[in-house]
């Protein structure tokens, strides 16, 4: 019966060790410093449970904390082509336009005099979202900037090209009509190919994030698909360093 229980802790051993590698990606490359962390986000509310969408308002701030004690420098994502090089440069970045934005991350972005960049979806349904005053008043303090998220949140690649474009250069249309310029794309749900990057250019903007969970120098080779860093609204300490020193904290 011995055998058995060895069996037994042997199975256990290694369920403990997949789940700690699963979950702490320690093991995967170091990234430089001196290439810029993009951060992926989307909700920081206190009324919806920690998740990949939702990172709480303490959470949140937990993570600005942290930031400000690596001595992080915050752009735009516009911005990146800036710092090319820098150290510690760290571009926010929150899709789709939700109200909670307004409620609770702007507060703590103002706080910790962290700027990010904010893609709208501008008529996304089914979400409380950002009105015209909040998003005029967010752009005007200089904190914020908005770019597009496509209008009606579409996956670009169950669409025809011609209504991909229209979707994404309308989009671009409703934000500077909002505040002015509107110079980077978020591709919904992550979703997009090689004529989707070109449309993005040929449309004017600059630059346009991914969903690739990695940590890259910003080139004109990805300058239409820049990786962001991964996040859950569930991470703890560990994880969140983990998350910004690999791109990803867990598989």
């Amino acid at each position: 019966m011995m055998w058995l229980l060895y069996i037994v802790i042997g199975i256990i051993g290694l369920a403990a060790v997949l789940y700690l590698l699963g979950n702490y990606t320690f093991w995967l490359p170091f990234r430089s410093a001196k290439l810029p962390r993009v951060v992926m986000l989307h909700q920081v509310t206190p009324h919806t449970e920690a998740s990949g969408m939702n990172m709480p308002p303490e959470k949140f701030e937990q993570f600005l904390q942290y930031l400000v004690k690596r001595n992080s420098t915050f752009c735009f994502v516009s911005e990146l082509d800036q710092y090319q090089g820098q150290k510690n440069i760290v571009a926010l970045s929150f899709d789709d336009g939700f109200l909670d934005n307004y409620q609770y991350a702007y507060p703590l972005l103002k706080k910790y005099n962290a700027k990010a960049t904010i893609f709208l979806a501008t008529k996304i349904e089914g979400i409380e979202k950002l009105n015209a005053e909040q998003i005029q008043e967010m752009s005007n303090s200089g904190m914020i900037e908005f770019g597009a998220h496509t209008q009606h949140h579409v996956n670009l690649l169950k669409l025809s090209d011609d209504i991909a474009y229209a979707e994404m250069q309308a989009s671009k249309q409703d934000v500077e009509a909002l505040v002015g310029k509107c110079p980077s794309f978020a591709y919904p749900f992550g979703r997009f190919n090689e004529k989707h990057q070109q449309m993005a250019k040929d449309i004017g903007f600059k630059n346009a994030v991914s969903t690739r969970k990695k940590i890259e120098a910003y080139t004109e080779s990805n300058q239409f698909n820049i990786p962001r860093v991964s996040t859950h609204g569930a991470m703890n300490a560990l994880q969140m360093r983990i998350a910004l020193a690999k791109g990803r904290y867990k598989l």
